[in-house]
């Protein structure tokens, strides 16, 4: 499946990309030869450890290099008064009767922990496109959905506190 990003996912990655080629991966190839230093790798621990970061980071690169290959650029389409992109919304679910506050982002960003819902979860599909007031229907699956209201929307103020999601 190609990721859906926006351009400042694509900005992100590569700054990523930079400081694990610039900064990380000196430090991991100096980490590795120190504990090397230390004599046999039959019984070294701390060699085997500088080994296994080393390897991370080359195929953490190696995952968003490719990520970067096949990824689609997109932007939002909606209207200010529509749900749409980077715009945080404020839902009232009725069957727990609570208001609920979401930040709509990118499937790479998604996080419903820290209430950032992807545009391809089923709650992120629903609501696209809608605007305050309209009660919205969310199938989660073929036998349970449920129903939200939209109470506000309102545009990000900055993509900074993001970051990508660590794989």
């Amino acid at each position: 499946m190609r990721e859906q990003l926006t351009e400042g996912d694509v900005k992100k990655i590569e700054e990523e990309i930079e400081y694990r080629k610039l900064v990380v991966r000196k430090d991991a190839i100096e980490a590795v030869k120190e504990a090397r230093s230390h004599g046999d790798l039959s019984e070294n621990f701390e060699y085997y450890a500088a080994k296994k970061d080393k390897n991370a980071n080359e195929s953490r690169i190696r995952y968003l290099e490719r990520m970067l290959k096949t990824a689609s650029v997109i932007s939002d389409r909606s209207a200010d008064d529509e749900v749409g992109l980077d715009k945080t919304v404020e839902v009232y679910c009725e069957d727990d009767d609570e208001l609920e506050t979401y930040k709509i982002v990118t499937s790479v960003r998604g996080n419903s922990m820290n209430g950032l819902i992807s545009i391809e979860s089923p709650l992120g599909k629903a609501l696209l496109g809608h605007k305050v007031g309209d009660r919205v229907y969310i199938k989660v699956n073929e036998q349970f959905g449920y129903h939200v209201e939209i109470r506000s929307i309102s545009a990000a103020a900055s993509e900074d506190e993001d970051e990508i999601r660590k794989f």
